[in-house]
């Protein structure tokens, strides 16, 4: 079988991980981190299989039992335990699958999230700070760090644009699917008709990458400064603090303005730029690993249309995974967002087993 033979790599590579710690006299540090963290990404799948081998071999026991043994008392006793074992095994066997599933590297990283009203002018802005309070308090629920980076607001507690920084365990793996496209429909206060109206605000969800996982050259980069400017085109401060970065081989432009600091201003703006090479990057591996295949969730495509907010009919549908939740005002406070992103995680899980089962 190809999971045994699978499973029969890993133990080698486990155990020669294992060798080379104990010869680590002749390893630096950062070899030794790199090893323990190997194996601490193999031990459950070891572990696991050497639990499974244990009930195999009981299981072995009990049918030879059955099979060839006269002693009326012996053949109960495995009459008894043998279902136990078999159930055990079946149980474990899927464990093992889901410790196999390949696992996303950014999936323990901070992110960078990004929030911009798109069509739907004032009513899409309104919706944009919505969404901006959701996640806002969905990130205290979990206990994370929510730091705004870049916020640019209009009135009626509105959000053309706004960068946060979040930090907390797990937080990309949870966040993750949350890119693309959110529609909403309601009627707006302003409007007498009570017509409902339809605008959206795109998210994007970044792992926030370290310097080790992208090097930015100084020669790729176009750095531009200039003066702050306000709302309504207000001075903020009278010196060149804002800063413009283009990174020129992939033409990513990034710009920081909040703070006083042209230093912060740069430092903040190289840390969103490297978190948006990083995700290009990212997608460009995934897509080729699964390039024989078009997953539901977990795309990454800002442009995909992934959720409507419907305020008549009090709903939340995530188009994806065609489910309906009619939470939307415990949606909007978070509550209900952790059942939502928990049925997109299993619907990404039930396909990576799909496409391991079929290998």
């Amino acid at each position: 079988m190809k999971l045994d033979k699978q499973i029969s790599e890993l133990k080698n590579k486990f155990n020669n991980l294992n060798e080379q710690l104990m010869d680590s006299g002749n390893l630096d540090n950062k070899k030794i981190i790199s090893i323990n963290k190997d194996l601490s990404k193999l031990e459950p799948i070891i572990t696991l299989s050497n639990i499974i081998e244990k009930i195999e071999k009981e299981i072995i026991g009990y049918k030879d039992i059955l099979e060839n043994e006269n002693d009326e008392e012996l053949r109960d006793i495995a009459k008894l335990e043998l279902p136990a074992f078999e159930k055990d095994l079946e149980t474990r066997n899927k464990e093992l699958l889901i410790a196999l599933l390949p696992k996303d590297d950014a999936d323990e990283k901070n992110v960078i999230l990004e929030i911009r009203a798109g069509t739907g002018g004032d009513e899409a802005a309104l919706f944009a700070g919505d969404l901006y309070r959701m996640y806002e308090r969905y990130s205290s629920l979990k206990s994370w760090q929510f730091q705004p980076m870049e916020k640019s607001e209009t009135g009626l507690k509105g959000i053309k644009e706004a960068v946060i920084e979040i930090k907390g365990d797990g937080v990309f793996k949870y966040l993750k699917n949350e890119s693309g496209v959110h529609r909403v429909q309601r009627i707006p206060e302003t409007e007498s008709g009570g017509r409902i109206h339809t605008s959206a605000a795109t998210v994007a969800v970044l792992p926030e990458a370290e310097e080790v996982d992208v090097e930015i050259k100084d020669t790729d980069l176009r750095i531009d400064v200039y003066r702050s400017g306000g709302a309504g085109g207000q001075s903020v401060n009278t010196t060149d603090s804002a800063v413009r970065i283009t990174h020129i081989p992939t033409n990513i432009v990034v710009t920081q303005q909040d703070e006083r600091s042209q230093h912060k201003n740069k430092a903040k703006a190289l840390k969103i730029l490297r978190s948006r090479i990083y995700e290009v990057e990212r997608l460009k591996k995934q897509q080729e690993l699964s390039s024989s295949r078009k997953s539901q969730v977990g795309s990454g495509d800002r442009s995909e249309r992934i959720r409507t907010y419907n305020f008549p009919q009090g709903r939340v549908s995530d188009h994806r995974i065609n489910l309906t939740l009619y939470k939307l005002d415990q949606f909007l406070t978070g509550e209900a967002l952790e059942e939502m992103i928990s049925a997109l995680s299993a619907s990404e899980q039930a396909d990576k087993l799909n496409q391991l089962n079929a290998q």
